[in-house]
């Protein structure tokens, strides 16, 4: 590796520079106006690789195309699939940004620019990564498949079908994705542990418009009183579920798990003073982490009816609506919260009201196990690339293309965060560390050679 080490330093401006050039693209899936800016960027990264000499295709879809690449195969070694993506959220509020979203600048030893964090930094690593094994080695010690999509930030509706049609061609033993966050500055992480999550809406409809509430409140039933009545008997007091059967299939936490969380230089009051509160609250008897990582949730994540302009008026409202969602963990089934949550919600609506609930979508959660030899060889290679060991976490959100891996290639995936959670991701200012971005390539780079050590299966 000391060939692969000294090419890294040499190239350190050349990849910085690579970086800004891909971050001036203005690569924003979800508004037409940048389709042009959004092919750009996959053209680009197609010809990152086309420069490497690896079979390479810019993949048609009904919206913005896939970059699909793979190095030369390598017998008897692991085959591994990167995934990223090369689309951006939209920038606004723009007058919020110091500098220009798509200028990027560099600031405080970050570049600042859309996207710097979110993906194009985190995925331009591995493509670097494989870049300094090329051009210093010659080849790559394992075969590298790479899955660079455009539409992460608007759905990811066509990447499903192309995993389906190229099911045979994503032949793998592990997926990597760094699209997550180190656990604090200076503190590498990988991520074992994703929720997945099951999102309704709930609507209400009594009297056929709104009445005077003096004159027919105590005859009929108020669609507010009751859309709050309903939602507020899913979780009790004591932060429990009371959705049928919702714990039937939770995976406990394992002592170790406790107790690596535990260990983790995670303050409580720091965390209260990060986010302007007095007090945490949620499920009884579990740490603040373990209920943000590892614990299912319930929350209501927004609600209206009736009158909302200045001043009063006595209305009793005709309608009401909600949008909530649970986070699952491992194990749960979607479909099964979904029927539990239909069952307890007819059973709680009161008389002379009609219910719709309408059930958006749903995924489960994924945990890998901290005994693979793959986590083991991340490890490894996180350890040599940033000089201290890797913390093992779980995240409270969900990451569908990591289900799909799982369900539709029977793969599943490191989670290598090379960002902070301080990154401003999806907001004004996004930032990456430059000095995270040569770490993760080299970390990358030697992610490569640890797994060539593993015997394929």
């Amino acid at each position: 590796m000391e060939k692969i080490a000294a090419y890294l330093e040499e190239n350190r401006q050349r990849n910085q520079d690579d970086l800004f050039e891909l971050l001036r693209m203005a690569s924003v899936s979800t508004d037409s106006q940048y389709e042009s800016e959004v092919r750009r960027a996959g053209e680009w990264v197609a010809d990152q690789f086309r420069g490497l000499g690896f079979e390479t295709e810019l993949v048609e879809t009904k919206g913005h195309p896939i970059v699909y690449a793979e190095s030369p195969p390598v017998e008897n070694a692991p085959v591994v699939l990167v995934y990223g993506h090369y689309d951006v959220q939209p920038p606004d509020p723009l007058d919020e940004w110091i500098t220009p979203p798509f200028e990027p600048t560099e600031r405080d030893g970050n570049v600042v620019a859309r996207g710097a964090t979110d993906d194009k930094g985190q995925m331009l690593t591995h493509i670097k990564s494989a870049q300094a094994w090329m051009e210093s080695e010659g080849a790559l010690p394992i075969q590298i498949k790479y899955v660079i999509e455009g539409e992460e930030e608007c759905g990811s509706s066509n990447l499903d079908p192309f995993l389906q049609d190229y099911k045979e061609r994503l032949n793998a033993d592990i997926a990597v994705i760094s699209d997550t966050s180190q656990f604090a500055k200076g503190q590498p992480a990988i991520t074992y542990g994703l929720k997945g999550i099951v999102y309704f809406e709930l609507y209400l409809e009594g009297p056929k418009q709104d009445l005077h509430s003096g004159t027919f409140g105590g005859g009929v039933s108020n669609p507010v009183n009751a859309i709050t009545q309903m939602l507020g008997q899913l979780v009790d007091q004591h932060g429990r579920i009371q959705i049928p059967g919702f714990y039937d299939d939770v995976v406990e936490l394992e002592a170790r798990e406790r107790e690596q969380f535990a260990s983790l230089p995670f303050s409580e009051e720091e965390f209260k003073s990060k986010l302007g509160i007095e007090a945490v609250h949620g499920e009884q008897g579990f740490t603040t982490l373990e209920r943000r990582w590892a614990r299912p949730t319930c929350d209501i994540n927004g609600i209206w009816g009736g009158y909302q302009g200045e001043g009063a008026k006595t209305v009793l409202p005709a309608r009401a609506g909600a949008k909530f969602s649970c986070r699952l963990v491992p194990c749960q089934d979607p479909d099964k919260i979904r029927e539990g949550v239909e069952q307890m919600l007819e059973s709680l609506l009161p008389p002379g009201l009609k219910m719709e609930l309408v059930h958006h979508h749903g995924a489960p959660g994924v945990v890998v196990s901290l005994d693979s030899p793959y986590m083991a060889a991340a490890a490894e290679a996180i350890e040599k690339g940033f000089g201290t060991k890797p913390v093992f976490i779980r995240e409270g959100g969900s990451i569908p293309v990591v289900t799909a891996f799982r369900e539709l290639l029977g793969i599943d995936t490191l989670l290598l965060g090379w960002g902070l959670d301080d990154d401003n991701t999806h907001s004004p200012n996004e930032k990456f560390s430059l000095d995270d971005y040569y770490r993760g390539t080299r970390a990358s780079a030697h992610l490569w050679q640890e797994l060539s050590k593993i015997t394929r299966d």
